[in-house]
């Protein structure tokens, strides 16, 4: 794991070092948005919708729009002179029984590990609130914006869980809340024990993402049926046809001036990624597609056969012209 995040916790006069690591990652399958006729990738452009150009990462600002339709433009010298003390230290504010924090508040959790020699008062701190049975409700400062947060242990393990603030909890206003309501007290018994008999103890190990293991099968099956498209990049076309003319001229220059022999293996094994180095990522990136559809292959073939032949060609014509003759065209 990479900590994201690295300051201190405040607890009374003791200052723990500690460096933060994010505890839950998801493992959701991610799709592109690709062209359905080619798959080519579907890709956006930052443009300015005022002068329609372009703009670099370096030129975006954040802005907020007031009522009136202006905007008040940010820029990280603004974020910065911000005053927030808690941008790198967490500041306990008091203690409380868990079981008066509402779930609905939690919103992100966190591992808390002690940084260099905090380790010792790092442990007094976990086996305090262990002892207090109790968590510590504290503040930090994420990426720019602060937050309330509570400490708990788990595992022996200091774990901070960001929290929502009270005015972002909606409140629900449902119309069914106003009506009178009533179940019968059979109905409420039976769904009582109904309750009873499917009440157990809650291991999470025992239940599964099927979509997610449904999608899996289904993308190995296409991959392992042949149902997998070769999309070739559009500049990286351009570029192997100029890296093989160059590979072709160079075979032709070493001919002129080496041995026929080796001009020939140097033209053979002449690799487009030794001319132009950027162009070998994304022939990799098309090795797995030649495998799952052999037959595509056989253009390759061509290709490289065709290539071998108009060097081999281009060797004779030059090998049969005489060298008098060629002294005084290059003179």
């Amino acid at each position: 794991m990479r900590s994201i995040w690295r300051g201190a916790v405040s607890f009374g006069l003791v200052s723990i070092g500690v460096k933060l690591y994010s505890a839950t990652e998801d493992k959701d399958i991610r799709f592109h948005q690709v062209h359905a006729t080619d798959g080519g990738r579907v890709k956006y452009k930052r443009v300015c919708s005022i002068d329609g150009e372009e703009v670099e990462y370096s030129d975006i600002a954040k802005g907020f729009e007031l009522p009136d339709g202006q905007v008040v433009i940010l820029t990280d010298e603004d974020f910065e002179d911000l005053p927030l003390s808690t941008r790198r230290e967490i500041e306990v504010l008091e203690f409380v029984d868990q079981d008066e924090i509402d779930p609905i508040m939690f919103e992100k959790t966190y591992y808390l590990e002690p940084d260099g020699p905090a380790a010792r008062p790092y442990v007094l701190l976990r086996d305090a609130l262990e002892n207090a049975n109790q968590v510590a409700i504290t503040k930090i400062a994420i990426r720019q914006r602060e937050s309330l947060a509570v400490l708990r242990v788990r595992d022996g393990v200091l774990v901070m869980h960001t929290m929502r603030w009270p005015d972002e909890i909606r409140r629900p206003d449902f119309a069914f809340l106003d009506e009178d309501i009533s179940v019968r007290p059979q109905e409420l018994k039976m769904a009582e024990a109904l309750i009873g008999s499917m009440t157990g103890e809650f291991d999470p190990t025992q239940f599964t993402d099927d979509y997610r293991e449904a999608m899996t099968a289904l993308l190995e099956a296409k991959q392992s049926g042949g149902e997998v498209q070769q999309v070739p990049e559009v500049p990286d076309d351009g570029a192997a046809v100029v890296d093989l003319m160059s590979a072709l001229r160079r075979s032709v220059e070493r001919a002129r001036g080496g041995s026929a022999d080796d001009a020939g293996d140097d033209a053979a094994e002449e690799s487009p990624a030794e001319e132009a180095p950027a162009a070998k990522a994304p022939a990799k990136k098309a090795a797995p597609a030649k495998k799952a559809a052999p037959a595509k292959k056989e253009p390759a073939k061509k290709a490289a056969a065709a290539a071998k032949k108009t060097t081999t060609a281009a060797k004779k014509a030059t090998s049969d012209k005489p060298p008098a003759k060629r002294a005084r065209r290059s003179a």
